[in-house]
């Protein structure tokens, strides 16, 4: 971030902060700079016309040293540091101290002795002291905190920077150390000593600074650290060399007092970093390797064109090699670290286009890539078949054991497909509970196959040993087909199959896909219908078989179509299920029941009409918004919930919990509840336990044949037992039965016989309109009245 975006985000607060902060460094900055610049002008002085002595030159460090060192402690305190940057400038400041004392007694030893002052050496315990402060800054910058890193890349990191420690040392050592330690005027061992560690710190900083990444400490804040080292320390070697003795009073005079000017340059570099002044820099530390490398290699240039290899070329020549040697290694790890990554890469490459191309469940290949393939192989050979699977009533599996359950027997078929198809073609999961086969061999017969997939059906699969049936098309590639036309043809053969009855195969052939066409477009029309009020609801009365009285009526419901004129429930209503347009559909009627029942009820009195019963469907049941629909309806008609009659078949009681909490909630409102088309499930006898059931209807086809009198005795009883023995339980579980289908007088003669007290059926009374059904009930009222 810039510093005016800092500046315009900043609070006042930190305004007024960074004015200090800015005020405090400058005056730091500006009095060592001063110091720097007094030592010049006398050096100059001192140089041209005489003026003072020697001694005077080493009075200017030690001054710009105290004024360095205060600026930490001030810094330190005025800021709430982090721990790290806090150990950091403590260690800094013990360690400007040490040098500052070590210098200021050289200073204090000079003046005493300005006579020998040109000939005189610093005194070993100020060298001790100076030594002792790069010693600790030496430390400080090695507590400091890199990258964290681990693994490979620690090994990495750590020979980067040996490297680049190794190089920039190695060139230190060639241009500044070793020309001081083999020139004409040596100086003494101290001052070599001195130069080295100060070559030290600058060469450490600046390999440590390049693997900070924005840690507590300021990274500007050491570079300018290790200049004051690094940067004086040079210059001292340069003039050493070039000028031996006589280049003490310029070195201490104007080289040196820069020491502390760079100092306190990176003290407020740090201020200013605590008030999020920070200048973010992008790292070195990639490229700082390669300068080091190229650094190392410009003394060896030197040498290779005539420079003399004396004892200082051979240090550089040892420094060479062993920055090579590790060079090399750094390459190995990175081939090594390359290798491995690149192997990951194209390990996670192959993982993802195998999840792209494959269903994560059961490891098939998926729709994607069941089209590529497809499309391949039409686009070669051309001759290939396909085998759209799907499971039958697979739903159910769901709603009653639990989509768990379903998952692992998907898994199961999954690999009764890859068991069954081997290597003639490709199995595939489509979706859901579909699945599909692509055979493309030249001799693979899809029917025998088909045939097979059928027959392993027809044993108990999965952990839960289910049993499930599967309906299954087939469709082949014609000269021209396409990956849609193919498939659709496919689809066309299952969806035939499904309509034959199930748990079987058909092969698709030219034509087939006109009547399921006409399904799906009578699908749209049902939408139409209901958006234009299309539908009607008819009655059929429920009558006592004593005396035909009407007690109740179920409700039915009729597509008055514009064109085809009246259609009936047996061809709309699967269509209704099939698209999900029951749900609306059932809805309607269900209104239209209560309204109408609430206007009887309010016509005729409690006593005319007892009942009114629309049919619900499953899908009506699985829907989490029906029992409001229902309260709805009451709520608006004003009709009792005891009034109102919910039919239901078995097949839609047996759908799952959601459909048994649905139930059971209706039956604690008060609602009543028939069991429809009694007689013709599985569970039947103790669905009448567990299912709150009010009334129970008695299938047609128990009706149907129950009066035939072939004068044997033993038939007879044969063709009733089912209606006898269902009035005999309903009698003993106190419910209510109604005998449905009942079409001649003969019927109704046996069923009273056996117990039935009512019925319904064209004998009794056809379904009617809502009208014909008043003037009925007019009728019944007036009897009624005349017969009191």
């Amino acid at each position: 971030m810039t510093r005016e975006a800092l500046r315009s985000t900043a609070s006042p607060a930190v305004d007024v902060a960074g004015t200090a902060v800015n005020k405090a460094a400058r005056r730091y900055v500006w009095a060592t700079a001063g110091v720097a610049a007094l030592g010049t002008a006398w050096c100059v002085a001192y140089l041209t016309a005489g003026v003072g002595t020697e001694a005077f030159a080493y009075i200017f460090v030690p001054i710009g040293g105290v004024l360095a060192t205060a600026s930490v402690r001030h810094m330190s305190r005025s800021c709430d540091l982090d721990p790290v940057a806090r150990r950091f400038w403590r260690a800094v400041l013990v360690a400007m101290a040490a040098i500052t004392i070590g210098y200021g007694w050289l200073a204090v030893d000079m003046l005493t002795h300005a006579a020998q002052a040109h000939v005189r050496s610093m005194p070993v315990p100020a060298a001790a002291c100076v030594a002792i402060g790069f010693g600790i800054a030496i430390w400080a910058v090695a507590r400091v905190p890199v990258v964290a890193t681990g693994g490979v890349e620690w090994w990495r990191t750590l020979l980067d920077r040996t490297i680049a420690f190794l190089g920039c040392t190695a060139v230190l050592w060639y241009v500044g150390l070793a020309p001081m330690l083999s020139a004409h005027e040596p100086w003494s061992r101290q001052a070599m000593v001195l130069v080295g560690l100060a070559f030290l710190v600058a060469v450490g900083a600046a390999t440590k600074v390049s693997y900070i990444a924005g840690g507590p400490v300021d990274g500007a804040a050491i570079r300018l650290i290790a200049a004051s080292g690094g940067v004086t320390a040079g210059a001292v070697a340069v003039l050493a060399v070039r000028f031996g003795y006589a280049a003490g009073v310029p070195a201490q005079a104007i080289v040196m007092p820069l020491t502390p000017v760079l100092a306190t340059l990176g003290v407020a570099a740090q201020w200013r970093a605590e008030l999020g002044f920070r200048h973010d820099t992008a790292r070195g530390g990639v490229l700082l390797p390669y300068l080091a490398v190229t650094a190392v290699d410009v003394p060896l240039v030197a040498v290779a064109f005539g420079a003399p290899l004396r004892w200082p070329g051979r240090v550089v020549v040892i420094a060479a090699v062993m920055v090579t040697a590790l060079v090399t290694v750094r390459q190995f790890i990175a081939f090594r670290e390359n290798a491995r990554l690149l192997r990951d890469a194209r390990v996670q490459e192959e993982r993802l286009q195998y999840e792209v191309s494959h269903d994560g469940l059961t490891g098939l290949a998926n729709r994607a890539l069941f089209r590529d393939r497809l499309t391949t192989v039409l686009a070669t050979t051309g001759r290939a078949s396909v085998l759209l699977v799907d499971l039958d009533d697979f739903k159910t599996v769901n709603d009653l054991l639990g989509h768990g359950v379903g998952d692992r027997l998907l898994v199961s078929i999954a690999q009764l497909l890859r068991a069954e198809v081997g290597t003639d073609g490709l199995p595939v999961r489509v979706g859901g509970d579909e699945f599909a086969v692509l055979l493309t061999g030249a001799d693979a017969d899809p029917e025998e196959l088909a045939g097979r997939l059928l027959a392993a059906l027809n044993n108990p699969i999965s952990e839960h040993r289910l049993l499930v049936q599967a309906s299954i098309g087939i469709a082949d590639a014609t000269p021209g087909a396409t990956v849609d036309s193919v498939l659709r043809d496919a689809d066309v053969a299952m969806y035939t199959a499904k309509q034959r009855g199930k748990a079987s195969f058909v092969r698709y052939v030219d034509g087939m896909g006109e009547p399921v066409l006409a399904h799906m477009q009578l699908g749209g029309e049902l939408r139409r219908a209901l958006d234009n009020n299309e539908f009607r609801v008819v009655y059929q009365p429920i009558q006592r078989l004593d005396d035909n009285r009407v007690i109740g009526v179920e409700a039915l419901v009729r597509w008055h179509h514009p064109t085809r004129g009246v259609v009936g429930p047996a061809e709309f209503i699967p269509a209704a299920e099939r698209t999900g347009l029951i749900v609306p559909l059932g809805r309607f009627v269900l209104r239209e029941t209560c309204r109408q029942a609430a206007a009887w009820l309010s016509e005729f009195g409690p006593d005319a009409l007892h009942k009114a019963g629309p049919n619900v469907s499953a899908r009506q049941l699985h829907d989490p918004d029906f029992v409001s629909d229902v309260t709805a309806a009451l709520a608006e008609s004003g009709l009792p919930c005891e009034r109102l009659v919910l039919e239901v078949t078995e097949s839609a009681v047996l759908r799952g919990q959601q459909v048994s909490r649905t139930l059971y909630e209706l039956n604690r409102m008060g609602i009543r509840l028939a069991l429809d088309d009694f007689g013709t499930g599985e569970s039947s006898l103790s669905l009448l336990r567990a299912f709150p059931a009010a009334i129970v209807k008695l299938d047609k086809s128990f009706v149907d044949g129950i009066e035939i009198d072939d004068g044997r005795p033993a038939a007879a009883d044969a063709r009733q037992a089912v209606a006898r023995a269902v009035i005999q339980l309903a009698h003993a579980l106190g419910l209510e039965t109604v005998a449905e289908g009942v079409e001649s007088a003969e019927q109704a003669a046996v069923l009273r016989e056996l117990g039935y007290t009512l019925g319904q059926g064209y004998h009794l009374a056809e379904p009617m309109t809502a009208e014909d059904v008043s003037r009925l009930l007019a009728r019944q009222q007036a009897m009624a009245a005349a017969d009191r």
